[in-house]
């Protein structure tokens, strides 16, 4: 097959990602999965991919601050956008944002374990793993 024609093979990139779970009630341990945040260091990317499902968050618990929740999710895509929307770590590299991301913490919203693999498209890999994991 001619140069032209031939499809380039996937350079495949070693990503990390963590899950953001939603605890509304600390003391009872439950969870739910409401986001992923997807950190590929070879193409200097963090990508934070939620879906926020309010009635199984009401099922676990009936009083549960939807808006906060809302907004801390936001705040993580916020984050991991860069610019003013991160804040304090606007000026930080991708993979120091995605390790502020990560830290663990004692919040309605917290993140779950990393876990790596490999990708062609760290996006798409977000996008999958929003399917898989959460939605």
């Amino acid at each position: 097959m001619s140069a032209a024609g031939a499809e380039q093979p996937c350079r495949r990139e070693v990503f990390e990602y963590a899950l953001l779970r939603v605890v509304p009630r600390v003391e009872r341990g439950e969870s739910m999965n409401a986001g992923v945040l997807v950190y590929c260091r070879a193409r200097s990317l963090v990508i934070a991919r939620t879906h926020l499902d309010e009635e199984r968050l009401r099922a676990l618990d009936p009083g549960a601050d939807l808006a906060g929740v809302r907004a801390a999710l936001h705040a993580a895509e916020g984050v991991c956008d860069g610019g003013s929307a991160a804040g304090q770590a606007a000026g930080q590299e991708p993979g120091s944002r995605f390790r502020w991301l990560v830290a663990p913490r004692s919040t309605v919203v917290q993140p779950g374990p990393v876990h790596t693999g490999l990708t062609c498209d760290p996006e798409a890999e977000a996008e999958r793993l929003l399917e898989l994991l959460v939605r």
